[in-house]
């Protein structure tokens, strides 16, 4: 994802880039929008949220931000790429600097929340825009479904609680956008999401 303002600053959120054709879609999209790309930060480190990581690293010469208890997921996925059919992947760069929960983080006139959401995996955060109303989720919420637990690090009741304890606080109208899927809103899956059924 990729979050600007109206000045072009910009900040690049789990990506996913890996293909030729994706990179060069990112590129022409940041290009054509003028936009200045000033951070790089990851909800969590599984494969798909990092596999652009290194690219967007080297292409645009910024730091990489990840919660500290998501390194070792981060450092282990060079060891199971190939695994998935990623044989060309190239591992992400070491992070700069950690996420802590309620920290403020700014881009431009972008200012950012980090919560601390594990469950899902086990230093996973999301990014709350208080003043857009937004809040990117990674995989704790989806529209009428969660994120799987059943990955190393995972726990159901951990991420039972960062959603009734941490996403379910956020205003009804908030918009989730979510790691995989449709968009939804807070108070859609307070009012119909089944994780509320266990």
């Amino acid at each position: 994802m990729v979050l600007s303002d109206e000045q072009g600053h910009a900040v690049i959120i789990d990506p996913g880039c890996y293909e030729a054709h994706e990179r060069q879609e990112l590129l022409h999209y940041i290009d054509s929008s003028n936009l200045r790309v000033e951070g790089l930060l990851n909800t969590h480190c599984h494969i798909d949220h990092v596999l652009g990581n290194h690219f967007i690293s080297e292409t645009y010469q910024v730091p990489l931000g990840i919660h500290s208890l998501d390194l070792d997921t981060l450092n282990r996925v060079a060891d199971y790429a190939h695994v998935y059919g990623f044989e060309g992947y190239v591992p992400s760069p070491a992070p700069s600097y950690w996420l802590e929960h309620k920290q403020k983080i700014q881009f431009g006139s972008i200012e950012l929340t980090v919560l601390f959401t594990p469950g899902h995996a086990p230093g996973h955060v999301v990014f709350y825009a208080e003043k857009e109303g937004i809040v990117i989720n990674g995989d704790v919420l989806f529209r009428g479904s969660f994120g799987r637990t059943d990955l190393p690090g995972g726990d159901m009741e951990t991420l039972k609680r960062s959603i009734n304890e941490v996403m379910f606080q956020l205003p009804n109208d908030t918009l989730v956008y979510c790691g995989h899927g449709p968009t939804t809103t807070i108070g859609v899956e307070k009012e119909t999401n089944y994780i509320l059924q266990f």
